[in-house]
């Protein structure tokens, strides 16, 4: 059974049955969102998940509820691959490549859209799941930066602005796949990322403490 988190309390396990709805209703949102954005109809990612609508309002009782466990299941899942890819690749470019490649996967750059749409910020298992995500992310970079294959210039705000930048869908145009368009992108900026650099790049290296969101 799955459990889940209101506000960061525990709530009872979910049965399996409904664990694959909450899961198909998640993914069928984010799909969604990326093609039509935070507004998209809550009919439509439940037609998309192939629920009905008091399912998915069973799961979520309003989009502000849908839109942060999105947040937090592509935070998961860039953890789950970063993970993956430290332990799978004794190369450290090469790990950070996998993790940056998985990216165009997980939709990220179509998901910014969330962070400006009135989501809690604070919510604490957002917060968690990010804080995961950034700190293995980090250890990837870290790595790298060790090794002396990555740009020292080159910082984890860097690494993460351009991911998001490249794996966002360009409105109005027919350039085939989505996703084979981002991994071909995010690898000519991968090419860009080993040593010696080629070029002095203009102003200095991004961190993830620059790249807090104001108070609004």
């Amino acid at each position: 059974m799955e459990t889940t988190t209101v506000k960061g309390a525990m709530c009872p396990p979910l049965r399996a049955d409904a664990a694959r709805n909450r899961q198909r209703i998640v993914l069928a949102a984010r799909e969604a969102i990326v093609e039509y954005g935070p507004e998209v109809a809550l009919d439509e990612i439940a037609r998309r998940a192939g629920v009905g609508n008091a399912t998915l309002y069973r799961h979520f009782p309003n989009r502000r509820s849908l839109l942060l466990q999105v947040l937090i299941h592509v935070n998961d899942r860039i953890t789950e691959r970063a993970q993956q890819a430290l332990e799978a690749e004794h190369d450290p470019f090469e790990a950070l490549s996998r993790l940056v490649l998985d990216s165009a996967e997980e939709r990220v750059g179509g998901l910014c859209r969330l962070l400006g749409f009135g989501i809690d910020h604070a919510d604490p298992a957002l917060l968690a799941s990010r804080d995961r995500a950034l700190a293995v992310t980090e250890e990837l970079l870290g790595r790298a930066h060790a090794s002396g294959q990555l740009r020292p210039d080159v910082g984890t705000g860097d690494l993460l602005v351009a991911v998001s930048r490249l794996t966002t869908s360009v409105p109005g145009t027919t350039c085939g796949d989505d996703t084979v368009l981002a991994r071909r992108h995010l690898q000519i900026f991968l090419d860009g990322l080993r040593t010696p650099p080629r070029s002095q790049l203009p102003g200095s290296k991004t961190h993830l403490a620059d790249l807090k969101e104001e108070p609004r």
